[in-house]
């Protein structure tokens, strides 16, 4: 039985500037005062990026304007962000993580998965040993986290965020039914708020509602995300917890957009153009990868990712594409998406395959020709000689970052 934990920030850009003010000699702690942490309104996003309770209870929330909070708190303090400060704390806690095991896999800047399977029986109980790391880190760090306890990464990830902050929550496969099937169908992790409106008019108002909705019916309204969506409020995950180096070199590239973007069907042009530059780079390097992994970065400035490890190492932009966007449909989209980005990890110079009865040998071989071919085009003519049709003659591109 695998044992999974999911660690998470409380309340992680708040906090973690709150500490940094209070090392710098501030004689308050932000984390007790009416106070936001608030994008630049030079940068599009003059809004709430974070809150402290005080702040929340006044009914400030994470997203509106600025002026929006100061009209429900006259007395709201506005803090800066500090990226390279936030990145210094996550890095550090997960150093601290890594001292345990290197099985971790870093979902974002705040949180990350834990597979304690293989150290249960060299650190013992599993929720000991969460109550260990949760108060080692603030010890050493100074700042809380909650960590859920589960038997896959879906139940982790929803234990972790019962009441907060500083717990440890268990959710295993004989709890699902008690603790998750009452909660509110918007709660499941990777139903927007969108989604659990469209839920709670055909009546589906509770993730049990979800979980033993008649399949049919779903699927007419919901298409293929029908049978993800129920297995998701089942309880059911078995994508495993994937984890790399994280010095080891991969390849990516991501694109900052020039307008926010609200749908994942606006976003795929964007993963086609991305698939086709990773593609290229592979194949220059001769080599292949066993990891595909999307990030997407919200307009609060949230950067998160989700990734999948192949059969079959690829260098087929195709293949890249066909994936992530499959990556990209199991993602959750709540905010506006402001940066999206593909990178591949797991790098192999060899190319060994294990062929399933669904693939085709000879569409394998015709697809890699076909790059071949477009490669040498574009190397003999320049990148542009070929577009990608969903592209072509359109500004989308803000920049480019490598």
């Amino acid at each position: 039985m695998r044992i999974i934990l999911h660690i998470d920030v409380n309340n992680a850009f708040l906090s973690w500037s709150a500490i940094y003010l209070l090392k710098q000699g501030y004689k308050y702690d932000i984390r007790n005062r009416y106070a936001i942490i608030g994008g630049d309104k030079s940068k599009r996003s003059g809004i709430v990026l974070a809150k402290s309770t005080p702040a929340k209870k006044r009914g400030v929330v994470t997203a509106e304007t600025i002026y929006s909070a100061r009209k429900k708190c006259p007395n709201l303090e506005v803090y800066p962000s500090n990226y390279q400060w936030y990145q210094k704390m996550s890095n550090a806690m997960f150093k601290i993580l890594k001292n345990y095991t290197d099985e971790i896999e870093i979902y974002s800047i705040d949180e990350c998965f834990l597979d304690y399977t293989k150290i249960k029986k060299i650190y013992g109980d599993e929720v000991k040993f969460a109550h260990k790391i949760k108060d080692e880190i603030y010890k050493t760090l100074g700042f809380t986290v909650n960590v859920g306890v589960a038997n896959n990464k879906l139940c982790a990830k929803m234990a972790s965020d019962f009441e907060k902050p500083f717990k440890v929550h268990t959710l295993y496969d004989s709890e699902i039914k008690t603790k998750m099937y009452p909660l509110d169908v918007g709660e499941l992790f990777g139903i927007g708020k969108k989604t659990a409106e469209k839920l709670r008019t055909i009546g589906i108002k509770t993730i049990g509602d979800l979980a033993n909705f008649d399949i049919n019916r779903l699927t007419k309204l919901f298409k293929n995300q029908a049978v993800i969506m129920q297995e998701k409020a089942r309880g059911i995950d078995n994508s495993p917890v994937i984890y790399w180096n994280i010095e080891a070199k991969g390849i990516g590239n991501e694109i900052t957009l020039k307008n926010d973007i609200y749908t994942k069907e606006e976003l795929k042009p964007f993963l086609l153009s991305l698939s086709e530059h990773v593609g290229i780079r592979l194949r220059k390097e001769n080599k292949y990868a066993y990891v595909i992994c999307v990030v997407l970065k919200d307009n609060l400035f949230r950067r998160f990712s989700h990734q999948k490890k192949l059969l079959n190492p690829t260098n087929s932009s195709n293949e890249i594409y066909k994936t992530a966007i499959n990556i990209l449909d199991e993602m959750n989209m709540d905010n506006p998406i402001r940066l999206v980005g593909i990178r591949l990890d797991k790098l192999t110079t060899s190319e060994v395959r294990q062929m399933s009865i669904f693939e085709n040998e000879n569409r394998i071989i015709e697809d890699t020709k076909l790059n071949k071919t477009l490669d040498e085009l574009k190397d003999k003519y320049g990148t542009n000689v070929i577009k990608v049709a969903s592209l072509k003659d359109k500004n989308l591109f803000k920049k480019k970052l490598k």
